[in-house]
């Protein structure tokens, strides 16, 4: 039965809100977590998890009349396949604006994109937390990687992520289980890179999947079928689904409400504090109200500044916790989609086990502090992800379509291939942002959100040298067929949007402290995306994870403090 009164709200159930109801439950606060979404249950509700091609409609593929209701959710190339299209929204039913062009991927469920993330998992840096200050651009961080270490460590321990340690100040070593394999080209390019370079490496990527003999609470290990996105029916990833909403559920403290689309903070003026949450719901569009004495936001970037910026009182006319004006302010993405590939000769006979759900990671290496790295025509830096592998399988051939020649190339592996890609930071830019049009409504009669965002020259002349050192790796490891590519998507296409109520020093030009409490809210947390100061280059879902870990930390003490 749900009640009206709660020691906490959490508002999201992807990987900032199932951290967030975790560790409130754990820390026994009864807790009310709510979803816009339907619900997940675990494996049940995974319905493409072991399907082949041959097992769906159209061998896989969509019909014109679906991929014309998620054109926008279709951007990315893969999030809208058969197997994985019922984990992004209807764009007909979720609408949004575009000032400028906007890739906004969302899901809707329990488990948000906890389900479908691409679990990469690396820490930031002091080069990332004292990067706006020492270069000018965005406001200080007001917290260091000192005050977070601590907490990667015990959300890695957690989770589960793989990987080696390197020894990198630009990139902190963590607390992993075995990394995966590197294959035989991967290999071979990791030696040249080193032979041919003093200031870069090759390493695998940091994911969270659990390899060895780790034991994670009903999770086991990885099985390399590369079918995550569809659900992951062992466990083998972090998700809220499989790891943290259990956890909250077992303390008995967790109350879990799905379709219930939460549009405003209530403040109550007289108390100067937020008193409860206004919910729709989705289904019948009933309208509830819900109390309690913390809440925290965790709806995503760009969700939970929307609610925010809904939530308008005598006190607050231009949203909670607005008095900076920087709500909806300094969106960032990672700008990715450029650098190079090659073909790799010398490994005919070789081949790989499985499919490795996991590629190879090049660190930064531009732009750490010292004259060696500094660039003088960009400011920031960049990783790459990619992979080697074998591709083209000749059974495409149409001269090759019967026959014994034809069953001979069918079991004939194609070329190997070497591809990477780089993920580039992008500046907080204070006009890149989001509004609120309230001539057009959603379904429920909320306001939809117009994106005014893009690249500027520093992420444009950063991808040139992407490119460029993409290709330049590739030709002096003495692969052949070098090329670059250079896709020029839109922010949004990373699925990394931060920023929107970012943390700061000072209540004049941040909307949240260091403890992420809003800075004249302060039983308010936000704690995803929106909370982001800078971007870094890195995937920041573990930052997220650990920030959250930490400020519900901080919300118990508080409220235990307060009711002794």
């Amino acid at each position: 039965m749900i009640k009206e009164d709660y020691d906490a709200i959490v508002i999201g159930t992807g990987i900032s809100g199932g951290w967030a109801a975790k560790e409130l439950c754990e820390g026994g606060l009864k807790t009310l977590v709510l979803e816009r979404g339907r619900m997940i249950t675990h494996v049940e509700d995974y319905p493409t998890m072991n399907d082949d091609p041959w097992d769906m409609e159209l061998r896989g593929s969509t019909t014109p009349e679906e991929r014309k209701r998620q054109e926008k959710q279709g951007r990315t190339g893969y999030t809208t396949k058969a197997e994985s299209k019922h984990w992004f929204v209807d764009d007909v039913k979720h609408p949004y604006n575009e000032t400028k062009r906007f890739d906004w991927m969302r899901g809707y469920h329990v488990g948000g994109r906890s389900i479908t993330w691409g679990r990469q998992s690396y820490r930031l840096s002091d080069l990332d937390f004292t990067a706006n200050v020492k270069d000018g651009h965005g406001v200080d961080w007001p917290i260091r990687y000192s005050d977070l270490s601590p907490w990667y460590d015990y959300v890695e321990r957690y989770i589960g992520v793989s990987g080696e340690n390197l020894g990198l100040s630009q990139l902190p070593d963590g607390i992993f289980s075995p990394p995966m394999e590197l294959n035989c080209v991967e290999e071979e390019f990791k030696e040249k890179i080193a032979g041919n370079y003093k200031d870069r490496l090759l390493t695998i990527g940091r994911v969270a999947h659990i390899t060895g003999d780790h034991s994670h609470d009903g999770r086991t290990n990885c099985q390399f079928r590369n079918r995550c996105i569809r659900g992951c029916p062992y466990g083998g990833y972090f998700s809220s689904n499989a790891s943290t909403l259990p956890a909250a559920d077992i303390t008995g403290n967790m109350t879990l409400r799905p379709n219930s689309i939460v549009h405003e903070i209530i403040y109550d003026h007289q108390r100067k504090k937020a008193i409860g949450v206004k919910v729709i719901d989705a289904d019948t569009k009933e309208t509830h109200v819900f109390k309690a004495d913390i809440i925290f936001c965790c709806a995503s970037a760009i969700a939970s500044a929307s609610i925010l910026m809904q939530s308008k009182s005598d006190r607050f006319p231009n949203g909670l916790g607005n008095d900076s004006g920087e709500l909806g302010h300094n969106i960032m993405d990672h700008h990715l989609g450029v650098g190079a590939r090659a073909t790799v000769a010398g490994y005919e006979d070789k081949y790989y086990k499985g499919r490795r759900p996991n590629g190879i990671y090049i660190p930064r290496f531009r732009n750490l502090g010292d004259k060696n790295t500094k660039r003088k025509d960009f400011l920031r830096g960049y990783g790459y992800q990619g992979g080697g592998g074998r591709y083209g399988i000749a059974e495409h051939v149409a001269e090759l379509g019967y026959g014994a020649e034809y069953k001979e190339a069918m079991l004939k592996p194609g070329e190997w291939k070497m591809s990477l890609g780089g993920f580039g930071e992008c500046l907080p830019y204070h006009d890149n942002k989001m509004t609120l049009d309230y001539e057009k409504l959603d379904d429920w009669g909320l306001p939809t959100i117009t994106f005014d965002a893009e690249w500027k020259e520093n992420e444009l002349t950063m991808r040139e040298d992407m490119k460029q050192q993409a290709a330049e790796m590739l030709e002096k490891a003495g692969f052949k067929d070098v090329s670059t590519f250079d896709s020029r998507h839109a922010p949004g296409i990373g699925i990394h949007e931060m920023g929107t109520a970012r943390m700061g020093r000072d209540p004049k030009t941040s909307v949240l402290n260091a403890n992420n409490q809003i800075h004249t809210v302060p039983n308010v947390y936000v704690t995803d995306g929106a909370c982001m100061t800078s971007a870094g280059c890195q995937n920041p879902s573990l930052t997220y994870m650990a920030i959250t870990a930490r400020a519900a930390q901080h919300a118990v003490k508080q409220f235990k403090s307060k009711k002794a």
